[in-house]
């Protein structure tokens, strides 16, 4: 596996890539890094040219002051495949991720030829359905909309703030631990991390409008929605078949049993053979 960073739409990204192939970009969730992919870039390089950034805000990828609602996430990925001379992909992404592989798929529909939802609701529909259920288990939501105050608190407790998400959101609580654990950690012990991600969270007014702007367009290539059987604020809380039904006409809807919010880490042998299946077919224009 190889690293390097690009600069593209104004910032550095930082990059892990591995395998030769049709491209298939992988866009991590919260709160990882492209880390939470070392389970699937060795399976599915074997096959493809996987690409794994750090989003805008998160590792080793630049954190600046603004640029985090999802229309320019999506961008950042369209000028970074533009410097890796990439002219169509396959996209995967996970919880935050997700969210910006859903706009870039409404953005660019012609530079997405299948694309991987993990353990997402898009973001107008959390905001539609909200209620109180919904606000107990999406909590985070708006305590990280607040200004300074989650930074200022998590400060020096990054392992507090991380040991509740990955205990919490995880059907065994112990899946992200040892070396896992340190990892995430480190990476948001680092200057301007904790920042970053929140300024992620902090788009959220910009996501819906965005969102609301095209609610009625549906996602024109297939869709493959994964999500844990056992999380609470997602596959116990939502109708997931219906939630992507609405996004999309193509798309097989998969609940993967005894995991929760992070499927990639929590049942990796099984999302490697759902994501080799759907890819399968998968050639580079």
């Amino acid at each position: 596996m190889k690293s390097y960073t690009v600069q593209a739409n104004g910032i550095r990204q930082f990059v892990v890539e591995e395998g030769e192939g049709a491209p298939v970009i992988l866009l991590h969730g919260f709160p990882e890094t492209n880390y939470a992919w070392r389970h699937q870039i060795p399976v599915l390089s074997k096959q493809f040219r996987v690409i794994a950034p750090d989003l805008r805000g998160y590792g080793e990828t630049d954190k600046p002051a603004s640029g985090y609602d999802k229309r320019n996430m999506a961008l950042d990925i369209r000028e970074l495949m533009r410097e890796l001379d990439i002219h169509k992909v396959a996209l995967v992404g996970h919880d935050r991720g997700a969210r910006v592989a859903t706009r870039f798929a409404k953005d660019y529909p012609e530079l997405v030829d299948r694309l991987v939802v993990m353990d997402n609701v898009p973001t107008r529909i959390v905001a539609r359905d909200l209620n109180a259920s919904i606000a107990k288990a999406y909590w985070f939501f708006l305590f990280h909309l607040v200004p300074d105050l989650p930074e200022a608190l998590i400060a020096g407790r990054e392992h507090i703030w991380l040991r509740h998400f990955f205990s919490d959101w995880t059907y065994d609580p112990s899946t992200i631990s040892g070396e896992a654990f340190d990892t995430y950690v480190k990476s948001y012990q680092a200057p301007g991390a904790v920042r970053g991600a929140m300024a992620d969270y902090r788009a959220n007014a910009q996501d819906i409008a965005q969102d609301l702007e095209d609610a009625e367009i549906k996602i024109a290539c297939p869709v493959m929605s994964l999500w844990g059987a056992d999380f609470h604020a997602v596959g116990k809380l939502f109708d997931m078949a219906s939630v992507w039904s609405e996004m999309a006409d193509d798309v097989q809807a998969i609940a993967i049993e005894q995991c929760g919010h992070l499927p990639q880490e929590e049942q990796p042998e099984k999302v490697n053979q759902l994501l080799m299946n759907f890819l399968s077919s998968w050639r580079s224009v």
